[in-house]
């Protein structure tokens, strides 16, 4: 179990995601207003909270959304997990499809520390059932 600290978006791709107290994700799309929602595998990126305070703890001013990601949990690893892991979030039910990806040009982030820790550590999801989710929602593994 885990719980659901951030929610970001952003409304162009290449640019830093917002934090937002809620978000609809919509099936087989990802969350409404988010420039990375499409009919693709990589629908919702998820962020463990401990990896993003572990990179802080190394020097890093990092805010939620500054590596990409739309969802900061509390409670999982989510790199440990294999692809196929389920989630839900209330009604929410996500597919985790994707662990880590290339990154093709560094980011500020890692122009600043030397490292980015998103291309191993966030993972990419599906939606297969919509709905809103809220900071402080509980999430689950099924």
């Amino acid at each position: 179990m885990g719980i659901i600290r951030g929610i970001c978006i952003s409304e162009k791709k290449g640019t830093q995601k917002s934090e937002i107290p809620e978000a609809e994700l919509i099936e087989d799309w990802g969350i409404k207003g988010d420039a990375h929602a499409g009919k693709w595998h990589r629908q919702v990126s998820l962020l463990g909270l401990q990896q993003i305070e572990d990179f802080r703890a190394r020097g890093a001013q990092v805010e939620f959304g500054a590596f990409g990601e739309n969802l900061i949990v509390e409670g999982f690893h989510f790199r440990e997990l294999p692809i196929g892991t389920r989630f839900r979030i209330g009604d929410v039910l996500l597919e985790m499809t994707q662990i880590g990806k290339e990154c093709h040009s560094h980011c500020r982030i890692y122009k600043v520390m030397g490292d980015c820790i998103m291309p191993r550590e966030g993972v990419f999801a599906k939606v297969l059932h919509g709905g809103v989710v809220r900071k402080g929602d509980e999430i689950v593994q099924v």
